[in-house]
C-alpha cells in the first residue's frame, strides 16, 4: 500500500512511519514541524535529542535502502493538502496532524482558537481532498479517549445503541470533553462521521489512551532514528512524568486524589494498531471507530506501578489538581476491536523498565524539573498569550 502519514515528524507519525515501511509499505510523510515550535515557545525540549526529519529519513534509506518521501506544508493550507494527495496518490492518510496537548489548549484565548483552528480546519482540508481526489483513500484518524470524558455508563466503541420512548436507534457515543483540544478531536469526528455518511468516504477514528515508551524495533536500530520523549507539564504525559521523577528521586507529584482513570497503551502497540487499521480498511461509507487502549488505570495504580518497578525508594505526593475533571467516576471501556484485527497487547507492569526506565536514566541529565509543575489552571481563562 501506499501511506501517507500526516504529521510524520511527531512522536507518533515518525515511529508510525517508519513501521509501515518496515512491514513493506510506501510511505510518504508530512509536517510543518509545528511541534518542534511549540518546544521553543515552551522554553522545553525532548528528553531524548532528536534529528531533523531530513536527516531521519536518510539515516532509515541508508539501514534499509527504503526511501519516504517527504512534504513540508500545513493542511491548513487546502492547496498544500489537495497537492501532496495527488502526489502521493495514497491508498491510506494516517492522521497525527493536529495539536494533541490539552493544558497547551487551555493556556488563554490564542491557544484555545489556534488549537481548534489549526485541528478542525485542517482535518475539514483533508476530508475534501479525499472526496475530491480519490474517494476510495481509506483515513485513520488519530483521536482521543479523552472525547468521552468520564460517563456514568461504560464506553462503547465509538456508537451507542438507544431506546428513548419506545424507539430504538444506533448513535454517535455522546461526548463530553475535559479542554479545547479535545473538544477539536470531538468536532474532528462529527466531522468524518458526516463526510462518511454524505460522500460514502472511508475513515477509522482511533480514540487512543495515554500512550508510553519511547523506542519501537525501527527507532532502537540507530539513535539517530529516535522519537521525541516529552515530559514536561504541557506536552509530557503523566507517565512519562512519574518515571522522570522515579529517576530523579522526587515524589511521583499525583494531581488530586489520584482515582482518576485513564486508558494507556504502549507505543509499539500504537504503530502495530495503525497497521492493523490501514490493512484492514474500513468500508465505503463506513465511520468505523477502535478504543485504541490495551488497559486502564487509575493514576493510583500508575504510580504504584513505577513505584514498585523502580531499583530506588521513591514516594507519592498529591499536589492540587490544575485541571476541572471528575476525581471518583465510573470507568469501563469496550476495546475489543483492535484485539479482534490481531493485537497482541504490551502490558505496562510486563514493559515499564525496558521502555522507560533504561532511556529515562541514559537522559536524565536533560532534564528541566522546573518544567514538570504545572502551570495552567482550566478556572483561569486568559487572553495574554503566555511566554
Amino acid at each position: 500500500m501506499r501511506v501517507l502519514v500526516l504529521g510524520g515528524d511527531g512522536y507518533l507519525g515518525w515511529p508510525t512511519a517508519l513501521h509501515l515501511s518496515e512491514v513493506g509499505h510506501e510511505v510518504g510523510i508530512a509536517d510543518n514541524f509545528a511541534r518542534r515550535g511549540y518546544d521553543h515557545e515552551m522554553g522545553v525540549d525532548s528528553l531524548v535529542p532528536i534529528e531533523s526529519l531530513q536527516a531521519r529519513a536518510a539515516v532509515w534509506q541508508e539501514l534499509t535502502g527504503k526511501a519516504m518521501a517527504y512534504y513540508v506544508g500545513n493542511l491548513c493550507d487546502a492547496d498544500f493538502t489537495y497537492h501532496i494527495v495527488r502526489d502521493f496518490a495514497p491508498d491510506a492518510i494516517v492522521h497525527f496532524a493536529e495539536q494533541r496537548a490539552a493544558p497547551y489548549s487551555m493556556v488563554d484565548r490564542q491557544h484555545a482558537v489556534y488549537t481548534q483552528t489549526n485541528n478542525v480546519v485542517g482535518n475539514l482540508n483533508v476530508l475534501y481532498a479525499i472526496a475530491e481526489i480519490n474517494p476510495d483513500i481509506h483515513l485513520v484518524k488519530l483521536g482521543t479517549m479523552g472525547e468521552y470524558g468520564t460517563p456514568n455508563i461504560d464506553i462503547e466503541e465509538g456508537w451507542l445503541d438507544v431506546e428513548h420512548k419506545g424507539r430504538k436507534d444506533r448513535v454517535l457515543f455522546p461526548k463530553r470533553p475535559g479542554s479545547f483540544y479535545h473538544l477539536s478531536k470531538v468536532h474532528d469526528s462529527h466531522n468524518i462521521e458526516f463526510a462518511c455518511r454524505i460522500w460514502g468516504i472511508r475513515a477509522t477514528d482511533l480514540n487512543q489512551g495515554v500512550v508510553y515508551g519511547q523506542q519501537t524495533p525501527e527507532t532502537a536500530r540507530d539513535d539517530r532514528l529516535a522519537t521525541r520523549f516529552d515530559y514536561d507539564a504541557v506536552f509530557g504525559t503523566v507517565l512519562n512524568r512519574f518515571v522522570i521523577q522515579s529517576v530523579l528521586g522526587k515524589p511521583l507529584t499525583i494531581y488530586g486524589n489520584g482515582t482518576q482513570t485513564r486508558g494507556i497503551i504502549e507505543i509499539r502497540d500504537t504503530v502495530r494498531c495503525i497497521q492493523l487499521a490501514c490493512e484492514t480498511p474500513a468500508a465505503p461509507g463506513e465511520f468505523r471507530v477502535f478504543n485504541q487502549i490495551t488497559e486502564f488505570m487509575s493514576l493510583k495504580q500508575i504510580a504504584e506501578t513505577i513505584v514498585n518497578a523502580s531499583p530506588d525508594m521513591v514516594k507519592v505526593e498529591h499536589v492540587d489538581n490544575p485541571r476541572v475533571e471528575l476525581e471518583n467516576h465510573h470507568y469501563n471501556v469496550v476495546h475489543t476491536g483492535l484485539v479482534g484485527l490481531g493485537l497482541q497487547p504490551h502490558l505496562l507492569s510486563d514493559t515499564l523498565i525496558e521502555s522507560l526506565f533504561e532511556i529515562t536514566k541514559r537522559y536524565a541529565h536533560r532534564v528541566r524539573p522546573e518544567a514538570m509543575l504545572p502551570t495552567i489552571k482550566w478556572r483561569q481563562p486568559s487572553s495574554v498569550i503566555s511566554n
